[in-house]
């Protein structure tokens, strides 16, 4: 079923979609995978009733578990498939479960690579209890050429060093604090996650390769000169997989300043052994290097750490040493204060 009601490209319009979730965690492992289901539990609490896990999972958000009967009974209105795997396929050992949810009431949504209407047995399920079967990660059709015109308005795009270490909480985290200094500022997700919390955006990773910068000029349109966009990064520009996708964004937003998202202690690429990460240096030069085809004026606003497996006191003297030995601001977006908001001014700072 299509999400965008409208086929005007210049529209960025909110998405149709049924609330509140059951979170679906399948049988992941490794929190990196479960990251669609806990962004939505840290980001949109209110729409997220419980949360369903197969035999085997080895991750939990934290909410009540509950079977699809249970979590319609409970108010629930959609089940969400909170995954993001290798390759977003729906193996067929989770059909089971969602043809379950259908048999329960529940809409099922989901932001894989394999789109749910393209399996048989669920459209056939959803046509006989009446539900509806959601994929997020369409984009609207007719997408453009990138132009490469500068628009007006001001933008922050976050990029990393790996793949699912921060990006989205990142800019999700700026966009609330520039809100909080006064400035006008906007939240633009650019996956499927990020679609879910904000209700609104577009997965630059299912765009055809040759319309994705304009898929990027698309979901940051022309503004008020004074208006800053927070654009959700994709990927790595240094990812043997998925360094197109980021090449695309970072060329169709034309960032006025990065933030680069780093993990300390992560070593290899997620789910790519023996391809080592770059350092924040590395990062750094190679995005503003390529980021100035578009941008001329590009530069660096600071660093995003995700320090989640630090204690507190290990990430505030990791976040002061790495800051005074990059000379730039270092915060982590989870952990905030004044770390944070020093960060966030630094993307307003323009000057030459």
């Amino acid at each position: 079923m299509p999400i965008y009601a409208t086929t005007d490209t210049a529209t960025y319009a909110p998405l149709d979609l049924p609330q509140p979730y059951l979170l679906f965690l399948g049988d992941v492992t490794h929190p990196a995978y479960a990251k669609t289901a806990l962004g939505l539990r840290d980001w949109a609490p209110e729409r997220c009733v419980g949360e369903h896990r197969l035999d085997g999972a080895g991750v939990s958000v934290g909410l009540p578990a509950m079977t699809p009967s249970q979590a319609r009974a409970a108010g629930a209105r959609a089940l969400v498939i909170g995954v993001a795997n290798v390759g977003g396929v729906i193996p067929d050992h989770w059909m089971p479960a969602l043809l379950d949810a259908l048999a329960n009431g529940l809409d099922l949504i989901s932001g894989m690579h394999m789109h749910l209407a393209d399996i048989a047995a669920l459209r056939e399920q959803a046509r006989r209890h009446g539900r509806r079967l959601i994929d997020v990660r369409e984009p609207p059709p007719s997408l453009p050429a990138a132009s490469g015109r500068k628009r007006s308005g001001k933008r922050v795009l976050t990029v990393g060093t790996d793949c699912a270490l921060g990006k989205k909480y990142t800019a999700l985290s700026l966009a609330r604090a520039l809100r909080e200094l006064g400035v006008d500022a906007d939240f633009r997700a650019s996956g499927q996650t990020g679609i879910l919390i904000a209700g609104r955006g577009l997965p630059m990773d299912a765009v055809v390769s040759d319309f994705a910068a304009g898929a990027a000029e698309w979901l940051s349109p022309d503004a008020d000169p004074a208006h800053w966009d927070v654009i959700e990064g994709q990927g790595s520009l240094s990812h043997p997989a998925y360094a197109g996708v980021s090449l695309a964004l970072l060329h169709g937003s034309q960032p006025d300043a990065i933030v680069v998202c780093h993990e300390p202690g992560r070593r290899d690429m997620l789910g790519y052994p023996g391809y080592r990460l770059p350092s924040i240096e590395e990062t750094i030069e190679l995005n503003l290097l390529l980021g100035r085809r578009t941008n001329p004026a590009i530069r660096c606003a600071g660093i995003s750490l995700n320090t989640s497996q630090l204690s507190p006191n290990e990430a505030q003297a990791l976040i002061a040493s790495e800051s005074a030995r990059l000379g730039l601001p270092v915060a982590d977006p989870i952990r905030g204060g004044a770390a944070l908001h020093a960060l966030a001014r630094a993307c307003l700072d323009t000057a030459p």
